[in-house]
């Protein structure tokens, strides 16, 4: 009696290759988010800076925990102690308080500056943009025209000017810096919307019934909100930048805040007595502005897939 040949039993013989019937292996794809995610990973430029980035993130979280001083607790007697003191492992600054507990609680004002203004100029600029792209016409001339008086100013003297209309404070720096970030974002937001408002699927939305402001929300925000998303997050090391420049130039935080850019102004005069210590703020500055701008630049990469 012959048996009948079937992929099973082909398979426990060793000759899979030589049954017609075997059905092929199912390779789940991974889709457009998952490919980036691929490539991020395969990215160790931007997994570093990812890394820092979360470690930063981190330690302000749990800075008020975390501190080995209290930071705003000072000594005269110990004032400007160097980096590597038994007590004060990063020095102290021009009043005797701790430098690394005042570098860990800043993280928080500095980061929290850096990012908010641009998660808000994102949703704000992104709406914008996308308004004018699709519907055009006066639409667009009348929104663009208006956010192109912006580009006219550079983007430090247009955030010191509305910081110094408005006064010092933290508040008061966001909304300058949000102003700052709002054109910029609107602009890259119009002209990719513009890009996909003549696709095929967009005209099929719309011959299929569906209102413009879906139109928007559904098929246009899922293609844009990528490319916006990107040049947003290369943003966050320029607002922090700016955010400690503000806070320098006496136009952000107040003493006795611990943020970064303040804590640099009140330690400048300190730069011949301990440069060291004087210095650490702005090495802050730069490791995570530097941060955010190489895993912005990696996940610019990681989008760029050609199908």
């Amino acid at each position: 009696m012959t048996m009948p040949i079937t992929a099973a039993s082909v398979a426990l013989d060793g000759n899979l290759a030589d049954a017609p019937d075997a059905p092929e292996a199912f390779v789940p794809s991974r889709g457009f988010w998952g490919h980036v995610g691929h490539r991020l990973v395969r990215d160790p430029v931007a997994m570093a800076a990812g890394a820092i980035i979360l470690i930063v993130v981190g330690i302000a979280i749990l800075s008020p925990w975390i501190t080995p001083m209290d930071p705003y607790r000072g000594s005269m007697l110990r004032r400007l102690k160097p980096v590597g003191d038994a007590t004060y492992w990063l020095g102290s600054d021009e009043l005797g308080r701790d430098m690394i507990s005042r570098l860990m609680v800043g993280a928080r004002l500095s980061l929290f500056m850096g990012v908010t203004p641009v998660l808000i100029a994102f949703g704000i600029g992104s709406s914008i943009g996308i308004l004018a792209g699709y519907v055009g016409g006066w639409t667009n001339t009348i929104l663009m025209r208006t956010i192109d008086v912006f580009f006219a100013f550079p983007s430090v003297l247009l955030a010191i000017a509305l910081s110094g209309a408005l006064g010092a404070g933290i508040f008061n720096s966001i909304v300058s810096l949000t102003c700052v970030f709002t054109p910029q974002i609107a602009r890259v937001a119009e002209s990719v919307t513009t890009g996909i408002r003549k696709r095929d699927y967009i005209d099929a939305a719309k011959l299929s019934g569906a209102s413009g402001l879906t139109i928007m929300r559904v098929q246009v925000l899922g293609n844009v909100i990528g490319p916006i998303f990107v040049y947003s997050t290369s943003l966050i090391s320029v607002s922090m930048i700016l955010a400690s420049g503000l806070s320098f130039l006496g136009l952000g935080v107040r003493p006795p805040e611990p943020e970064w850019g303040l804590m640099l102004n009140t330690l400048r005069t300190a730069i011949y007595v301990n440069p060291m210590v004087a210095a650490l703020p702005g090495l802050a500055i730069f490791v995570v502005s530097i941060s955010f701008n190489l895993f912005s630049d990696g996940l610019r990469n990681a989008m760029e897939i050609r199908q």
